[in-house]
């Protein structure tokens, strides 16, 4: 029997009919666990839940960061799963237990890049996006979308299909060089998103812009900084999100409780 009984059985069945019940545990357990530590996080730092305990600190003082925890989690899932002789419960607790470890560990994402506790500062943001991205790739890839599929039915066949998949990680390179990393994931999968992408502007910070506007392109790079400003709509959108998602910044943060702090309190309430 399933270890994830509350399922419905048509959605189960669906998919072990097509091999992709393991991804769907890992894509529950990375998803639940970077819910409930952001949740943890956000609600250490706020003070109108004084009780709810902090950080895991040794008494040398090291803070132990969760993404210990998650490493560790995904270790014992992996080892105990290669011992397993054949699948079954255990073996979705492991992926259930590996997605568990990768949410622990994505979610600290920023601290992989800098080596540095920038969890609640600007930088700490690559952490929600790293998140997002596996999320949607997990999930493109859950609902069937394949990375590559080389046919080698015939030479012409396969002849095509290699210059199709090169042309196609052409694109997402570019994706990548012009920091539209979304659009270069998603292009994994979906060859016209990173096409679409590859054809557009690229932020102004990318090493696509360095290299090809600047200087060189004037007009070009001062159309991506028109395109890309903060205060465009879009722009203002994708920091909602994010703030809604792992929470503000630590300066945004503060002002919000200094707004608070000093707003006239009704003197009826």
């Amino acid at each position: 029997m399933s270890v994830i009984t509350s399922l419905p059985s048509d959605l189960w069945d669906n998919l072990v009919d097509h091999g992709r019940q393991y991804l769907f545990l890992v894509l529950v357990g990375f998803l639940a666990s970077f819910g409930f530590i952001r949740l943890s996080t956000r609600l250490m730092r706020s003070p109108r839940v004084p009780w709810w305990p902090g950080s895991v600190v040794s008494e040398g003082g090291v803070h132990v960061h969760h993404l210990v925890f998650g490493i560790v989690t995904m270790m014992a899932a992996g080892v105990v799963s290669f011992t397993l002789e054949e699948t079954g419960p255990w073996y979705e607790l492991c992926a259930v237990a590996f997605g568990v470890g990768i949410g622990l560990t994505i979610d600290e994402f920023a601290l992989w890049i800098y080596l540095d506790d920038v969890y609640w500062s600007k930088e700490g943001r690559s952490s929600v996006d790293a998140t997002l991205l596996a999320a949607a790739l997990m999930g493109l890839v859950l609902l069937g979308s394949a990375p590559f599929e080389i046919s080698t039915d015939t030479w012409p066949v396969l002849i095509a299909t290699v210059l199709a998949t090169a042309f196609q990680l052409t694109m997402v390179a570019i994706c990548f060089l012009k920091q539209r990393v979304f659009h270069g994931v998603v292009g994994l999968l979906i060859p016209i998103v990173a096409f679409y992408a590859a054809c557009r502007l690229g932020k102004p910070s990318s090493a696509w812009a360095r290299r090809r506007y600047g200087t060189r392109r004037p007009d070009k790079q001062a159309r991506a900084e028109h395109r890309f400003r903060p205060d465009r709509r879009s722009e203002r959108l994708k920091e909602r999100l994010r703030d809604a998602v792992g929470g503000t910044t630590t300066e945004e943060y503060q002002a919000r409780l200094s707004r608070r702090a000093a707003a006239p309190k009704d003197p009826g309430a």
